[in-house]
Order: structure tokens, then C-alpha cells, then sequence
């Protein structure tokens, strides 16, 4: 372990699952003698200060004081199709409030004057505050890489990986398509850049070719992997966060109650999931089997009808209850994909938007579990795919031997020994000079 105290400026926008990862993160930087400190929207305050990091909220930039569906400002799932989605997404986090988010982490800076900025790559702000401040910052990707790879199918539709030349050429056009999405956050990005003195970009994606190192919080196991992977990048594996609470949980059932248990959580952030959450529940009726429902914040205060082999809660530890569950039903979050599947719990994935998608076509690909229609899927067609994840033991398997490489990958996490050369390289590098 290299023995240098460094001290991790961490910038991370509350977007659900992508926290998690980043607290996980804190914990190991701690543990090896690092000091931390997490940027974020004011609700995250005690989860920080939990883990020892100490923690800055958001003055400038966008700062939700809970985790409430009224507080919720990105709205996405409001958008009339996928691509204002993510425009919306564009707009309202990662470009156009660039220049608050650059302004409160510059301030950090200088306060904390840390040796590395280790910023989530949608948010833009915080790797402009760095450039400016002439200071390395890294990318911690909590999901799988929003920057397109060669070799990778494109994001959005949950793609496969194409099988011949028809598919190829449609993976490149939606790429092409991504690209000009994404692209129309780049005034705005620019106008940040001048305002801080930095030269105008000719594309957002060039902002993130600026970082030291890209790091992939997810599993090379579970991914599409390509043969190479471009320079910087790394996978550093699924990073877990548990909390203490966790020991306090008390199943809602007797312990003799032998019939199948199936864990039921969609999106902790609002994404218009109460239909398909309801469908869901009704769909479980009659069934032979416990469906456990974690609401979580979003869902708070609302109102389902709920059979008798069906149990509301707002939130219960997924690590604990999944090792009694037979299979997972969630939104495709990445952060619950991977839980569920490091668990070897096979899934039934609802994809609702964002990344969504295609971490289903990964779970699709791999044989670990089946996919359905948030909208359109209906009660009889959700029960048989309750079913068929009890019934059918090959889903069981394949999430089985998928999980046991994701639980290995998340083991031997190499995140820590390369948040260490990254700084130390730094370090002995002509510019440190």
C-alpha cells in the first residue's frame, strides 16, 4: 500500500444509485489513510459524515434538501421520449449548470487543496473547477461508461453487441445520434469554460478525454468488455455500501413461511413508477410466493392495493434480504443490478430510462434473468415472468455464475492501489516537476 497520505475531493450529484458507490468509495480511501471529502446536494449531509469523509453541500449548483419526489428537479421520466431524457439530463446536471457546479467545487479547492479531484463524469462543473485550478481530476463512473468505447454498443436502446455488418452500421448511426445529444450541452459548457479562462471545446465528450483515468464501478464480467480498452480506463469492479442499520432488519413474515420470496425495488429517485409498480404487485396475486416491496423515497406517501402475499416497506437492506429472495425485480439501476446479481439472484429488469436499458440487454445477454415493459407489460404477463425465474432453474444458474465473477471483481477491487498511482504518477510526472 503506498504509504503517502493523499486527500480525494469527491463531487457527486444525488441521483439514486450513483451515491452508493461514491460512500463506498469514501470508506475504503479512509481506511487506507486518506482524508476525504464528498461534495454533494444537502440531503446526503448525514450518509457522508457516516461513513468519517467530511462533507460540503452545494451552494451554487443545484442542492436537494431531501430525496422526496418534490424535491426532485431532473424529472426526466417526464420527458416525451428518451432523448429529452437525456437532454433533460444534459441540461439540468451535467452541462448546463456547469459553471455553479465548477464555482462551489473551485471554492472546495481552495479550502481543502486536495492532490485529486475524483469527480462522477456527468457532472461537468467539477472537472472545469479543476482544469482551472490546474489540478488532475479522474472520472468514477458508478454504472457502465457513458463515454462511447470502440466496440461497445452505443447507449440508449439496450443493445446487443452486433452480429453483422446491418448491425454495426445502426450501432454507428445511434452513435452518431448520441454524440449530437450530447453535444447540445456544449454552449453552455463553454460559456463556463470562458468564464474560468479555458479555451472553448469543440465537443462535451472532450472534457472528459481531460481526466488522468476513467473508473468503471461496474464489472468487466458483466459488461460488453472490449478487446482493448481505451487508454486511462479501468475497471475497478461494483463498489457496495452498506449500512450499520442493516443488522436491525426483521422480516415481515414467519420464519416457517416456505414459499418463494421475490424482492421487489425500483428507482430510490421519482421516475413515474407507481403503475408499473402497482402492475407488479397485482400481478403477484394468487401467485405461490412473497413479494417484498421496497418504496423507497419516491414512492413515499402513495398509495398501492396489496394481495395478502405482498408486503410494503419503505426501505429494508437489499444485501440481507436478497440472500433469502429466489429472484430481484427492479428498474435496471445499476447499483441494484449488481447487487442483485452478486447475490446470484436472478432478475426480471423494467427499464424506465437512463442507463436502464442497457443494463437489461446485459442481463438479457448473459441468460441471468428476463426483461419486461414498464408500460406496456401486462399483470398476466408479469406473473409468468415471476414464474418462470422460480420455475426455469437455468436463469438461477446463469445469475449464479455470473454473480460468483461479479463477487470476485468487487473482492479484489483494485480502486484504492489506483487512486494511488494515479496521484503518485502525478507526482513524478515532468509537470509536478
Amino acid at each position: 500500500m503506498n504509504n503517502t497520505k493523499r486527500t480525494i475531493l469527491m463531487p457527486v450529484w444525488e441521483g439514486g444509485g450513483n451515491v452508493p458507490p461514491v460512500l463506498a468509495a469514501a470508506r475504503k480511501l479512509l481506511a487506507a489513510g486518506h482524508s476525504v471529502r464528498i461534495l454533494s446536494d444537502a440531503c446526503n449531509g448525514p450518509e457522508v459524515l457516516a461513513t468519517g469523509a467530511a462533507f460540503t453541500a452545494w451552494t451554487h449548483a443545484p442542492s436537494r434538501p431531501d430525496k422526496s419526489a418534490a424535491s426532485d428537479f431532473l424529472r426526466d421520466y417526464e420527458a416525451p421520449d428518451p432523448a429529452e431524457g437525456l437532454g433533460r439530463v444534459i441540461d439540468r446536471i451535467m452541462c448546463g449548470p456547469a459553471h455553479a457546479y465548477a464555482t462551489d467545487t473551485l471554492q472546495a479547492i481552495e479550502e481543502v487543496r486536495p492532490d485529486l479531484v475524483l469527480t462522477n463524469e456527468l457532472l461537468m462543473g467539477p472537472m472545469v473547477a479543476a482544469e482551472a485550478a490546474r489540478l488532475p481530476f479522474a472520472l468514477y463512473c458508478p454504472n457502465i461508461s457513458l463515454a462511447p468505447m470502440v466496440g461497445v454498443p452505443p447507449l440508449g436502446p439496450g443493445l446487443q453487441p452486433a452480429k453483422n455488418v446491418e448491425e454495426e452500421a445502426l450501432h454507428a448511426q445511434i452513435a452518431a445520434g448520441n454524440a449530437a445529444l450530447f453535444n447540445r450541452g456544449l454552449p453552455a459548457l463553454n460559456a463556463a469554460r470562458a468564464k474560468f479562462g479555458l479555451p472553448a471545446l469543440g465537443h462535451v465528450y472532450e472534457q472528459w478525454e481531460k481526466a488522468e483515468a476513467v473508473l468503471l464501478a461496474t464489472a468487466r464480467a458483466f459488461d460488453f468488455t472490449p478487446p482493448v480498452l481505451p487508454p486511462g480506463f479501468s475497471y475497478v469492479g461494483p463498489q457496495f455500501h452498506d449500512e450499520a442499520s442493516d443488522k436491525s432488519w426483521v422480516s415481515p413474515w414467519m420464519q416457517a413461511d416456505a414459499r418463494p420470496l421475490i424482492l421487489v425495488s425500483f428507482s430510490t429517485t421519482a421516475q413515474g413508477q407507481a403503475p408499473a409498480l402497482q402492475r407488479v404487485i397485482d400481478a403477484a396475486s394468487g401467485l405461490p410466493l412473497r413479494l417484498l416491496v421496497t418504496l423507497g423515497p419516491a414512492l413515499a406517501g402513495q398509495d398501492f392495493v396489496v394481495p395478502d402475499n405482498v408486503r410494503l416497506v419503505q426501505r429494508a437492506p437489499h444485501r440481507i434480504v436478497m440472500r433469502d429472495a429466489v429472484a430481484v425485480v427492479c428498474h435496471g439501476g445499476h447499483g441494484t443490478v449488481m447487487r442483485g446479481l452478486a447475490q446470484k439472484r436472478p432478475l426480471l429488469v423494467m427499464p424506465m430510462g437512463r442507463d436502464q436499458n442497457d443494463n437489461a440487454a446485459r442481463v438479457a445477454y448473459h441468460g441471468a434473468g428476463l426483461v419486461a415493459d414498464p408500460a406496456r407489460a401486462t399483470k398476466e404477463e408479469i406473473a409468468t415472468c415471476l414464474m418462470r425465474l422460480i420455475d426455469e432453474p437455468g436463469f438461477a444458474a446463469a445469475a449464479s455464475r455470473l454473480g460468483q465473477n461479479i463477487g470476485a471483481e468487487a473482492m479484489a477491487s483494485p480502486l484504492i492501489p489506483l487512486i494511488e498511482k494515479i496521484c503518485a504518477d502525478l507526482d513524478s510526472s515532468p509537470a509536478a516537476a
